[in-house]
């Protein structure tokens, strides 16, 4: 089309302007996907898209009860005909045939879109304002599980389907999922058998013939969930959905606010359970660090995970420790449970970890974890939710400049209405971290999660392949056959693999340029 403010052009030049469109124009090389980051990496709708693509190697701390959104919670109390106390803002135990007094039938909660909405907010974090009788930020979450606690047996298969599709949404390669099957058992049978201050032989020589039927019947609850998720995920099927690709192990899970014959019995069938059965691939404590008897008991419960290290040789731990800030609890309470838990219990990962600057003598506890490579599960939106640390406050910057190595992840992604993604975002953003930061992180949740094998990487440097996989391709004998011997390694190469696939995308993706 000619531009109306030029003249007709002579034929000589005519001529040579189409011989010119005969030449291809030079093309500016694509950007490399580090570019394409720091192109987006201030602009949160793009860098949201960015990074949900962004191939995730592990969530290595997730407790699945709390991994689920409060909508599928009353979506299933409708299903069974439980009853929802207005009152108490909670799901029942109980059929809703004849409902008493501030009750009224879960199926009806989606008729009322103020009482969905107080629910959904008292079931979660979401919105949450501090308020008379619900003050705090820590109170309000902890308080959000005995709220749906009546479902979660009937549905833990549920809730697996749901954490896997979110994960397979996500772009997650492997879920370290916390359970507690079977517990209420375990619990029982600690209070038949009092522990006698720290004689822990004692307790295990007592509880050694009614080990094996706990471990039998945390197997079989374990079991029955995994049926149930492959049924809603249609596993083996033309219509399986993402979430079947997700590899998922079992952390057992026990409660460090009961008293101590309680704990020791959980810890004791928990060693055991890991023995017996490959899905479960460590142990960790859990519930709020701070509560009176967790305090009372940090050391006791540290000193039963050694005398058990002996028993049960092998046997890996996540522990939470250090979740924990000087409004919470007396300033001598934030002395030592990071160190406790990896020089005493002997923890190969921290959760939380919070209050490390805290500690007596941190540098040097510090500098121990880097050269033993205990690694930290970071939680952001957790931290900041429940205990008010954020940014500058959290220790995310100390442990990169001490050489600890660390893992984003999501604690309670229902609970606190997020997935990991959101993490990743949050840490881009606080902590303008490069692209190769990124992924850094996403590799080390599967340099440090705990499923069986040898690693790709060569002494705990993500990117630094093991010689036998060094001279690529990977085809190559000694590569393929490393890869055989390994889970974690063909994990690790899968996630290399989404990596090389998301590069490619990227750099030829036109809304990130």
């Amino acid at each position: 089309m000619r531009h109306p403010f030029f003249p007709v052009l002579p034929a000589v030049f005519l001529g040579l302007t189409s011989a010119l469109t005969m030449i291809p124009a030079v093309q500016a090389a694509p950007l490399s996907a580090a570019q394409v980051y720091d192109h987006v990496r201030n602009d949160p709708v793009r860098l949201n898209m960015f990074l949900r693509a962004f191939p995730k190697g592990a969530d290595l701390h997730n407790h699945l009860v709390g991994a689920i959104y409060a909508e599928s919670m009353l979506d299933w109390a409708a299903r069974d005909g439980l009853c929802v106390s207005l009152k108490e803002k909670r799901i029942l135990d109980h059929a809703c045939t004849h409902p008493g007094e501030g009750e009224i039938p879960a199926a009806d909660v989606a008729r009322h879109a103020d009482t969905e909405n107080a629910l959904i907010d008292a079931l979660s974090m979401r919105d949450f304002v501090p308020a008379p009788g619900d003050a705090s930020g820590h109170d309000h979450f902890f308080a959000t599980f005995a709220r749906f606690g009546a479902i979660d047996d009937a549905h833990s298969g549920d809730m697996l389907a749901e954490a896997r599709d979110r994960a397979a949404r996500d772009h997650v390669t492997y879920l370290e999922l916390m359970i507690s099957p079977g517990i209420g058992g375990v619990i029982g049978a600690g209070f038949h058998h009092p522990l006698k201050d720290d004689d822990f032989a004692a307790a295990h020589q007592a509880l050694a013939p009614e080990i094996p039927t706990l471990v039998q019947k945390s197997r079989a609850a374990t079991d029955r969930m995994e049926a149930q998720a492959r049924d809603v995920l249609k596993c083996g099927t033309p219509q399986a959905h993402p979430g079947c690709a997700v590899t998922v192990r079992y952390l057992f899970q026990t409660l460090r606010t009961l008293p101590p014959q309680a704990v020791y019995a959980q810890l004791d069938a928990g060693y055991a359970t890991v023995k017996a059965d490959p899905r479960f691939v460590g142990l960790n404590i859990v519930a709020p660090e701070d509560d009176p008897t967790a305090m009372r008991d940090y050391d006791l419960h540290m000193w039963m995970f050694h005398f058990l290290n002996g028993v049960t040789p092998g046997v890996k731990l996540s522990l939470h420790a250090g979740e924990l800030t000087t409004g919470l609890v007396p300033t001598e309470g934030l002395r030592h449970h990071i160190r406790a838990a990896v020089e005493v219990a002997g923890a190969s990962r921290i959760g939380h970890g919070v209050d490390v600057a805290l500690e007596d003598d941190p540098t040097s506890l510090l500098a121990e974890m880097a050269r033993r490579h205990v690694m930290v599960e970071v939680n952001l939106t957790s931290n900041d939710e429940i205990l008010g640390i954020k940014g500058a406050a959290h220790p995310f910057a100390l442990y990169r400049r001490a050489g600890v190595p660390m893992a984003l992840s999501t604690d309670d992604e229902g609970v606190s209405r997020g997935d990991l993604t959101q993490e990743y975002v949050r840490a881009a953003q606080t902590y303008a971290l490069s692209y190769a930061d990124l992924k850094a992180l996403s590799r080390a949740g599967l340099e440090y999660a705990f499923v069986p094998g040898e690693s790709l990487w060569s002494d705990h440097q993500p990117g630094q392949f093991v010689s036998a996989c060094r001279a690529l391709p990977a085809t190559s004998a000694s590569c393929t056959t490393f890869l055989k011997s390994s889970e974690k390694a063909r994990l690790q190469w899968g996630l290399e693999e989404q990596f090389g696939a998301f590069e490619s995308a990227v750099t030829h993706e036109g809304l990130y340029q």
